[in-house]
């Protein structure tokens, strides 16, 4: 009977000695972690998704380097799906619109890290833009015979493209709803690229958008500057914010930052019409978060 003890003794400990054996080691020789979970990133599609691709690739490289680890950027098909990427823990970072980080900021406690500059401004306009073989040189112009233009937005969630620019023709008593309007028709066109086309192409008579996109699309040659002038500015908007998962380490966030600032690739910067990147807090998008209130597309 003992021997038969201790040969079961035995054989357990052969058993554990096998499994820890098969455990996996995450270090190198220097006990440094070897390998770390994907470090994923969610983007909204201020273009068409075919147009921001290639900046996309390069920036997962560059940013996978920095990280000493594996980076995943994903350019979303729509807004909105960033924001409940962001709340469902689908994503650790993403590049937001004004408007769609302050509903993640109030959804999910996402935070404002970067934010890229514009000739050296962190800041930008919403434009609404129109052809130029058209009468008017005002929105004011254009609002006098409404009822006989056909106007576009770009993505429902975007600021430039539709929340700055709604409550300015709300406020002209114009429009309240894509069905409730003075306009001939009104469209949600789902990318700053795809307003000013319709711009371009009379598809459309007029059209909100990004003032940085737009003049990236004209820098690039996709739009026509003789083709298009400007009726309407709005005042100063902070620009579109990278924000991480509320629960992102600062040791990450201080790797984020420095990656980010150091940037100068020009298919990167291009593809979001900037001159570079600069650091943000949440603090910057009140004046957005004001906004939203006044619409009602968050709570107080």
């Amino acid at each position: 009977m003992k021997k038969f003890l201790m040969l079961i003794t035995i054989f357990s400990l052969m058993l554990l000695s096998a499994c820890g054996g098969n455990e996996t080691d995450n270090t190198d020789g220097n006990g440094k972690e070897q390998s770390k979970e994907t470090f994923t990133i969610g983007v909204i599609p201020v273009q068409t998704e075919g147009s921001m691709e290639a900046a996309m690739e390069k920036l997962q490289s560059t940013l996978s380097e920095k990280l000493d680890r594996d980076v995943a950027v994903e350019v979303y098909p729509d807004y909105n799906g960033v924001v409940e990427a962001m709340n469902y823990d689908k994503i650790d970072m993403a590049y937001f619109g004004p408007l769609t980080y302050v509903v993640a900021h109030e959804k999910s406690g996402a935070k404002a890290i970067i934010t890229q500059l514009i000739d050296g401004e962190p800041f930008y306009y919403s434009y609404i833009i129109t052809h130029k073989d058209n009468p008017w040189n005002s929105l004011e112009d254009l609002l006098k015979n409404s009822s006989k233009s056909d106007f576009a937005f770009g993505d429902i969630n975007s600021t430039s493209g539709s929340l700055i620019p709604s409550i300015e023709l709300k406020d002209r008593e114009v429009y309240k709803s894509e069905d409730d309007h003075s306009f001939k028709s009104v469209r949600f066109t789902g990318s700053h690229d795809a307003t000013a086309l319709a711009v371009q192409n009379k598809q459309v008579d007029a059209g909100a958008i990004d003032s940085a996109i737009y003049n990236q699309l004209v820098d690039s040659g996709k739009v026509e500057a003789d083709q298009i002038k400007t009726i309407w500015k709005s005042e100063k908007l902070f620009q579109y914010p990278w924000a991480v998962h509320e629960n992102t380490d600062e040791e990450t966030i201080k790797a984020l930052k420095e990656a980010f600032l150091a940037i100068e690739d020009p298919e990167i910067l291009d593809a979001f019409g900037a001159s570079g990147f600069t650091e943000a807090s949440n603090e910057d998008y009140e004046s957005i978060r004001q906004a939203a209130l006044k619409e009602g597309l968050i709570k107080e």
